[in-house]
């Protein structure tokens, strides 16, 4: 057995953000399994990124509980990370009890979403935000299109009107970026307390609305945890999943059209991304409550140990390179914590109906620099670029809003 004491890989830093796949493999040469890690500057845990090791541990909830009480007592409590980790009243920071009725009321608020309801939101919303840019013959399709596209098709899912949607983009920005604590949890909270009320007293068709009207009766100061979840899960992995698989359609020739052969679909790029890069790379955190034995080594009590979504599924051991077909894939994680069953059709749709929006209206978009030129946002827990530039031929007048 080898000491988890000594040198630990920094997986927030910008060198292992700008190539993980090339840490991934050093860290299977040199650790097999699981790897001592920081999760930022003086904060240890263990990286698992053997694929049948993480599904073990995923469905384990008994070993390896998702609440971090116990833990955020040993570390600051100001460390960036610490929205993206702490304690919260939801379905992915409680176990138990606790966790069974957050994650009924959530699947529950979920299942209602309308499917056909929401292509047409997205069809409906593209041009003017394609119209944005399209005479320019050049935009960041990050900013500039999938971030409006995504944020304003979740806020009309949730119910959440322009102003309290803005609200909240800017203090998830923050979130994922490692504002402090403090200032990201008394922005979103204002803004989720003042869109519970709203639902409260104006009740529609929406996620929210549903929530509130569960047969948990979930308190204000729990429709804001249950929110902040539903924006964390709703913008920002959605955002990276159309980024990336944009980025892979418009470099990979598989997915470029070509006179021998049909390019390979929408569909096919979200798969692969999904299992190679997904937008969450290493996350569905767990705490062991008391020392624990895995694949011959003891991990400490009390000690985060992240799962490697993006290492698990391309775990050669495992996939032989394969990614196609892929529902396997632990990009929607696995067990008691697993995204819902009802908001991984929706994520899929809304990613495959944003990216062939683009190219339905600018089929010529093509990537503005060499692709290694691309820069990668640091950070311990997702895959994200902090831009994508385009280019396309220009458009001579706007596309009427269909």
């Amino acid at each position: 057995m080898r000491s988890r004491e000594g040198v630990r890989i920094p997986i927030y830093s910008p060198e292992f953000a700008a190539d993980p796949h090339w840490h991934y493999r050093r860290m299977r040469s040199e650790y097999g399994a699981l790897v001592p890690v920081e999760m930022w500057p003086g904060v240890p845990a263990t990286l698992v990124i053997n694929y049948s090791t993480a599904v073990r541990i995923l469905n384990d909830p008994y070993h390896f509980p998702a609440d971090p009480r116990q833990w955020q007592k040993t570390v600051p409590s100001d460390i960036p990370i610490m929205p993206m980790v702490e304690y919260r009243p939801n379905a992915i920071r409680t176990s138990g009890h606790e966790h069974a009725r957050y994650r009924q009321a959530l699947s529950d608020a979920l299942a209602g979403i309308d499917l056909h309801a929401v292509r047409a939101i997205v069809e409906h919303s593209a041009v003017p935000i394609i119209n944005g840019f399209a005479t320019e013959g050049n935009a960041d399709i990050l900013s500039q299109y999938a971030l409006p596209m995504v944020f304003s098709v979740f806020c009309e899912i949730l119910g959440c009107p322009a102003d309290i949607g803005q609200r909240v983009a800017a203090a998830s920005a923050a979130m994922f970026d490692g504002v402090d604590t403090a200032t990201v949890n008394l922005q979103m909270g204002e803004a989720l307390l003042d869109l519970t009320a709203l639902k409260r007293a104006y009740p529609g068709d929406d996620v929210t609305t549903r929530l509130v009207q569960h047969h948990a009766m979930l308190s204000d100061e729990e429709m804001v945890h249950q929110l902040v979840l539903l924006f964390a899960a709703g913008v920002e992995p959605p955002l990276n999943l159309i980024a990336n698989t944009l980025l892979l359609m418009m470099t990979d020739g598989r997915f470029i059209s070509a006179a021998d052969a049909p390019p390979l679909s929408t569909s096919i790029a979200i798969d692969e991304r999904l299992a190679t890069d997904p937008p969450m790379a290493n996350y569905c955190i767990t705490y062991p409550p008391q020392p624990v034995l895995i694949d011959g080594e003891w991990l400490p009590s009390h000690e985060p140990v992240i799962i490697s979504m993006a290492a698990c599924n391309t775990d050669p051991a495992l996939t032989g390179g394969a990614s196609i077909d892929n529902g396997w894939n632990l990009a929607f994680s696995s067990g008691d914590h697993a995204c819902p069953a009802a908001a991984r059709p929706y994520g899929r749709l809304l990613a495959q109906e944003v990216i062939d929006q683009l190219f339905d209206y600018l089929p010529e978009v093509t990537l503005a620099v060499p692709q290694q030129d691309l820069v990668w946002r640091p950070g311990p827990f997702h895959r994200a670029l902090t831009e994508l530039p385009v280019v396309f031929p220009a458009v001579r007048h706007p596309f009427p809003t269909p």
